[in-house]
């Protein structure tokens, strides 16, 4: 259901859909879109005042998002001096001809040894290193997380990382799985650890209710910090 809302700024549109929820909960995408979902029993116009009394955050939050999609960053060339973001830093390229073909970083630069300046084996050998630092990283921050949640009964779930546009991790609890953006690897450690939290906090409350928050809570005390860090961080 399409809904318009009027606040002293702005009108703001947002999508209702009725769940089998205890609150009122509002999600803004990535693409400026407003998403609210609601228990039965709720009266609309009861909605509409929620939304009104967040139109602030809601407005700032979609002129945010407006603005991080005017900004595309450019397309990588491999090349020395380009930059790479990795947990927060931004790393330097350097490209390095050699008969031995390998990637490594310092912690300052990363170091690309190939045996040609061809375009498609740069990248190639850039995009394998990423995805094993990735794979690497979020296994070892999840299984630091996961000795909060093991005492709770939870088994540790399989780690799958793909590419979303519009969620930063998602998991399944009856499957055991947890699916992380492959873009976290840009962000700081401590955003990714606030994710892979949220997302286990969903094998014991399902639902983004009362009781998960207060888990949440409870499990990552300054969980909002680390989020408004995260969404500050990536443009999509």
């Amino acid at each position: 259901m399409l809904r318009v809302v009027s606040t002293k700024d702005n009108d703001i549109k947002y999508t209702l859909t009725y769940k089998k929820v205890k609150n009122i909960n509002l999600r803004i995408k990535f693409d400026g879109s407003v998403l609210v979902s609601a228990p039965q029993y709720v009266d609309v116009f009861r909605i509409d005042e929620f939304v009104r009394s967040k139109g602030e955050y809601v407005l700032s939050a979609i002129e945010k998002f407006k603005k991080s999609q005017g900004f595309k960053p450019s397309p990588k060339k491999y090349v020395s001096g380009e930059s790479f973001k990795i947990l927060g830093k931004d790393l330097r390229l350097k490209v390095i001809i050699s008969n031995d073909e390998e990637v490594y970083s310092d912690g300052v630069f990363i170091y690309l040894k190939v045996r040609s300046d061809d375009f498609s084996r740069k990248q190639n050998l850039m995009n394998k290193w990423i995805s094993k630092q990735t794979i690497e990283i979020y296994n070892e921050i999840a299984h630091e997380v996961y000795k909060k949640f093991e005492k709770y009964g939870v088994s540790f779930p399989q780690i799958k990382i793909r590419k979303m546009t519009t969620k930063w991790g998602s998991c399944q609890p009856v499957r055991e799985i947890i699916t992380l953006n492959s873009r976290l690897i840009e962000v700081t450690r401590s955003c990714i650890e606030y994710v892979i939290t949220h997302e286990f906090c969903h094998f014991i409350q399902p639902n983004h209710s009362k009781d998960f928050y207060s888990l949440l809570h409870v499990m990552m005390p300054d969980w909002k910090q680390r989020k408004n860090i995260l969404e500050a961080s990536v443009c999509w």
